[in-house]
């Protein structure tokens, strides 16, 4: 399975012991929102991608291990792209709009990702180095069904779909508290329909986050309604999802790249698959 299109100049990994890095670099002049639906979120400049603040441009997002301490990550990341002049305009100088989403792994304990991975996993997407999926990046240390009380795989995963003339792409780390659905409606990992012996331990240690990413032209607002349908396909392909134990968290950002504008409720539904075969790659990658 080749990477998708949409990310084959844009995306790079950091990948450490147990944790890891996922930068997305999209074109100048992306439009970006966003959303946050689980209930216990890591994030940077969320209050941004709000479709009524001001700034509507995204130069990077960066997924990562680590929890709260992970999203230092993003400090890398803005550092490097002010030395390459990107950023929103001021009259001190660009200042890059780097949002970040961080997943709980065990490098909460052992060390998370610093400033330093994250300008490792951008050298990485500019280096134009395929982007892996599974044990790779920001998914590295992540792991799903936790709330069986058990530990299945969890991972990185992408996938891209067309709409029209458009495309949709998607990128998630996926650490969640449920399981992975497949497409025939079970468990991927197998098991009853519940949860077998729910443990306290594992509630806080969860979080699925990814980025949608198309090359039609859409506005702020629009991208907002296109991040909704982004976690539509969370619960899609994970049960339960946007738990209070989940940070579960989507940004969308569009691209501009395509000559022709496309439908919005196509680019939503088509979103909503994309984003659930991501989730599934995450856990069965390409062989």
């Amino acid at each position: 399975m080749s990477e998708p299109q949409l990310l084959s100049a844009w995306a790079g990994h950091w990948t450490g012991s147990g944790t890891g890095v996922t930068v997305i670099l999209p074109p100048a002049g992306t439009v970006g929102s966003g959303e946050v639906r689980g209930g216990a979120p890591a994030t940077r400049e969320f209050a941004l991608l709000e479709p009524t603040r001001l700034v509507d441009r995204v130069d990077a997002v960066v997924l990562s291990g680590g929890s709260a301490f992970g999203l230092a990550a993003a400090d890398g990341v803005m550092a490097l792209l002010r030395e390459r002049g990107s950023g929103f305009p001021t009259p001190a100088g660009p200042v890059p709009i780097v949002v970040g989403m961080s997943i709980f792994d065990g490098s909460v304990r052992t060390g998370p990702p610093d400033a330093a991975s994250g300008r490792a996993a951008v050298l990485a997407a500019y280096s134009g180095v395929a982007l892996a999926s599974g044990r790779a990046g920001a998914g590295t240390g992540a792991a799903t069904g936790k709330w069986r009380g058990r530990t299945d795989p969890g991972g990185l995963g992408w996938a891209e779909r067309t709409a029209g003339a458009a495309r949709v792409a998607a990128v998630v780390a996926v650490n969640a508290w449920g399981d992975v659905i497949g497409r025939d409606g079970e468990p991927v990992f197998g098991g009853a329909a519940g949860p077998v012996r729910p443990e306290p331990a594992y509630g806080m240690q969860n979080t699925t986050v990814g980025v949608v990413l198309t090359d039609a032209r859409l506005s702020k607002n629009d991208c907002y309604l296109l991040a909704q349908s982004g976690h539509t396909g969370f619960a899609r392909a994970i049960h339960p999802a946007h738990s209070r134990y989940d940070g579960d968290a989507v940004v969308a950002l569009a691209t501009g790249g395509s000559t022709v504008d496309a439908d919005l409720d196509l680019l939503r539904a088509v979103a909503v698959d994309t984003v659930a075969a991501a989730v599934r790659a995450a856990v069965m990658p390409p062989a």
